[in-house]
């Protein structure tokens, strides 16, 4: 049990301490609106685009700048994740690095 309580500490504290230095390094209320901007767009992808929600990555910068990276089934959905971001309040400027990947087929050649 003790080991398991130990094993928690550890990855909890190797997960939030890249988090903590960031916050240390940009101030506290920059990372926080950095951090507000980005679980703003994310939740408004995962509201309106549940797959893209799960297979994009958002990160925002201290001047509003939003990248988008990741992978989506077409460009209509990377499309709209990139509309999601720019109507984000706080969103200064959006940068799609989003790569379209087709579903692979699952039909049975006969």
């Amino acid at each position: 049990m003790k080991k398991l309580i130990w094993s928690v500490f550890v990855a909890t504290g190797l997960v939030l301490s890249p988090i903590y230095a960031m916050a240390a390094e940009q101030g506290a209320a920059t990372f926080v609106k950095d951090s507000v901007i980005t679980a703003k767009i994310k939740t408004k992808l995962a509201a309106e685009i549940p797959s893209a929600a799960v297979r994009l990555n958002v990160d925002t910068d201290d001047q509003g700048q939003v990248w988008l990276r990741g992978s989506v089934d077409s460009a209509d959905v990377a499309d709209r994740a990139v509309e999601i971001a720019r109507a984000t309040e706080g969103v200064k400027a959006v940068k799609s690095e989003i790569v379209i990947k087709r579903p692979a087929n699952t039909g049975n050649a006969s």
